[in-house]
């Protein structure tokens, strides 16, 4: 049986948040901060940071689902390893490899409260995709 919140962490990446920002209440703390290192370097964001991004990362995609490989727990922090698959509103028939994520959210008050994000762009190689299959 998976804890509340590793079950917690799972239904936010898979909840479509970013078609629908107004569940972020659901699962965001209000006082949330996000540590995010990615390819274009270090952000900082809060809740309302973090709801703008969603939004606009919603409008920019025709489809966005997110691929869970790895979901850890140790005391009330939960870390994940995910990939985002998209498809463009140019391309929409096309579903490619985004960005692979992993995070580690620290939980309070049942509620995503501080995340530690790293992401790097999508590859599609052979390599990083059975990197994701479970081992023999």
């Amino acid at each position: 049986m998976q804890s509340k919140e590793k079950q917690l962490v799972q239904d936010f990446y898979t909840s479509g948040f970013h078609e629908d920002t107004s569940l972020l209440e659901k699962y965001l703390h209000e006082d949330a901060t996000i540590y995010w290192n990615s390819s274009s370097g270090f952000s900082k964001l809060d809740f309302e940071d973090f709801s703008r991004m969603s939004s606009d990362l919603g409008k920019s995609y025709e489809g966005l689902s997110c691929e869970i490989t790895h979901l850890l727990q140790e005391d009330n922090k939960v870390a994940i390893r995910f990939t985002y698959h998209a498809n463009t509103i140019e391309d929409p028939e096309e579903d490619g490899a985004l960005a692979h994520f992993m995070c580690i959210w620290e939980i309070k008050d049942n509620k995503l409260y501080e995340g530690y994000l790293i992401s790097q762009p999508g590859d599609d190689s052979e390599e990083n995709i059975s990197s994701f299959l479970p081992k023999n």
